[in-house]
């Protein structure tokens, strides 16, 4: 798992997109501000180039991430993707994946409430933790993705190919 810094100390910010934008600085990953509430990192992942969106809604004091993959679903593949995604969801604890078909984008989503008064405001461990996690579970579920578009897997062999984890050393 890559291991995040903003390069401070707990940094806490009432507008968390600010926060986002510390931490992309720190970790060298180009960003694009769309206003004071939106922003888009683009980072480099281990299989593919990820676009990290960040949105803040003060309204309702939530804070939440889609983080598209740099992949295009073939039409004849979109029905084994749909049954993809309802079985790496089932596996998820937090945030989940979804297909949207208007920009034919694959990603990951997850939403931060912010609205306890002990909380107040998204800290740099809070940011750190959700970015890291978001980071985790594209690069976890990338190559199942892969398998089911361009390998021709059913999205059962795909899931089964794609966890094995490996022990020991080559």
């Amino acid at each position: 798992m890559t291991t995040l810094s903003t390069g401070h100390s707990e940094i806490i910010s009432q507008n968390p997109v600010d926060l986002a934008e510390e931490l992309a600085g720190a970790n060298d990953w180009a960003v694009e501000r769309h206003g004071e509430d939106e922003l888009t990192m683009f980072i480099s992942g281990q299989y593919t180039d990820l676009q990290f969106r960040v949105f803040w809604r003060e309204d309702f004091k939530t804070l939440q991430f889609a983080c598209l993959f740099d992949l295009k679903v073939p039409e004849g593949r979109r029905a084994d993707i749909y049954r993809v995604l309802g079985m790496i969801n089932e596996r998820m604890w937090i945030g989940h994946f979804e297909y949207w078909s208007e920009e034919d984008a694959l990603l990951f989503r997850h939403a931060s409430l912010v609205g306890d008064p002990l909380i107040g405001a998204i800290g740099e461990e809070h940011m750190v933790t959700m970015v890291e996690t978001a980071l985790g579970e594209c690069e976890r579920f990338y190559p199942v993705f892969q398998f089911v578009m361009w390998g021709g897997q059913s999205p059962e062999e795909a899931i089964e190919s794609a966890m094995l984890e490996c022990a020991g050393t080559a």
